[in-house]
């Protein structure tokens, strides 16, 4: 016979008390206040999602994903992110819009998690989907209003890393011709492990001047001095062509006054095989995992039908409420109206037009009035007694 689960929960799902979800409505209106200034607008998608479209497009893994079957036999998802539901919005309802198309959201997304501690399976974002522009100053965009927003939080130390693809890809290309082996090294810049990077290139057979230039990646993280030093490394094909890209984002981040927020860092990777360009992580001090992450993703439309340009971020709600400052919750006056059976309807008409004149009123129904017990309610700022007498 199976175990009563009582008061247990799902794995990775958790109660979000309303201290903690006070804090977290207060994030989402300084954000969504510092987002719509920016000129984008909002937008909300089903929790449920046909596989075969959405959940095959998304860059989440298939066994992270919640799958049920619907009456009619059709498998769903419980969306694994929002840029795909968003993707087939813009590819359908919205094909007639013209491009750009400046969308954000803040919804609740759902992973399947394995038996690890401290990890949720139903998180909320706030992100943003620039479509249809593929300058670097829509990348530009997308990084400085990331800033924005931590700031518009209250993030006190952060800072976005910066990078791109097709730098990493390039120099791997170049240097290594078995594609399983540059996935390998791949793997171990995503999982930031460069003592297997270093131990992995040292087992390759490859020139010497070789290992050399790959083993420069790890040195490329830091201000705008690094990107001369990668275009020294890079040369002129593929890896040559992100410096320039780089090198041209950057000076559109100084415009912005950004900068000082910002870093640059080579061998960045967040998602293998899914970002095409310019990609981006935000960490905060003291966090172990990233606050933020984003980046351009030019291919995901195409699937949809609508070949377009795009790039976004999404804020990780739970990890900047561990990293923004206590956020007292707002009280107005709390009035206590004690009232007894025969004078409901008065009670109940006064606690109406005090809640209309800007009162929180919280109504009780007694059999008698006690003075003493009135006398000492804590977290009212009034109390008032309603009986056949009167106040």
């Amino acid at each position: 016979m199976a175990k009563p689960l009582g008061f247990e929960k799902p794995l990775g799902m958790r109660d979000i008390l309303p201290e903690s979800l006070a804090k977290q409505r207060h994030l989402e209106r300084e954000l969504r206040r510092c987002i719509e200034r920016w000129g984008y607008d909002e937008i909300s998608t089903p929790s449920l999602e046909y596989f075969d479209t959405v959940g095959a497009a998304s860059a989440t893994l298939t066994d992270r994903m919640f799958r049920l079957l619907d009456k009619q036999g059709h498998t769903v998802v419980l969306r694994p992110d929002m840029t795909t539901p968003i993707a087939r919005v813009v590819s359908s309802l919205y094909k007639d819009v013209a491009l750009p198309i400046r969308l954000y959201y803040q919804a609740n997304v759902f992973r399947a998690q394995e038996k690890e501690a401290g990890r949720n399976a139903e998180f909320s974002q706030t992100g943003i989907e620039l479509i249809g522009d593929a300058s670097v100053d829509a990348d530009a965009e997308a990084i400085a209003l990331a800033v924005f927003c931590l700031r518009a939080a209250g993030v006190e130390t952060f800072r976005i890393a910066i990078g791109h693809v097709d730098f990493v890809d390039g120099l791997l290309e170049e240097e290594i011709e078995d594609e399983p082996i540059r996935n390998q090294f791949r793997q171990f810049l995503y999982e930031r492990d460069f003592v297997g990077f270093r131990q992995l290139l040292a087992t390759v057979d490859i020139p010497t001047e070789a290992k050399s230039r790959l083993e420069s990646l790890l040195r490329l993280q830091g201000g705008k001095g690094k990107i001369e030093v990668a275009r020294e490394l890079a040369g002129k094909g593929k890896a040559g062509r992100a410096v320039e890209t780089i090198a041209s984002l950057w000076e559109s981040l100084e415009a912005y006054g950004v900068t000082e927020d910002l870093l640059i860092d080579f061998n960045l990777i967040i998602n293998l095989n899914y970002y095409t360009g310019v990609v981006f992580e935000g960490y905060a001090a003291d966090l172990g995992s990233p606050l933020l992450g984003g980046g351009r993703y030019d291919q995901l439309l195409f699937q949809f039908g609508r070949a377009a340009s795009a790039t976004g971020f999404a804020i990780k709600m739970d990890r900047l409420l561990q990293v923004t400052p206590f956020v007292k919750r707002q009280t107005h006056a709390r009035v206590l109206l004690v009232y007894t059976e025969d004078c409901r309807r008065a009670a109940l008409a006064e606690a109406q037009q005090l809640r209309e004149d800007g009162l929180v009123v919280v109504t009780r129904l007694v059999s008698k009035i006690d003075d003493k017990q009135v006398g000492q309610e804590a977290g009212f700022t009034k109390v008032i007694c309603i009986t056949q007498q009167g106040d």
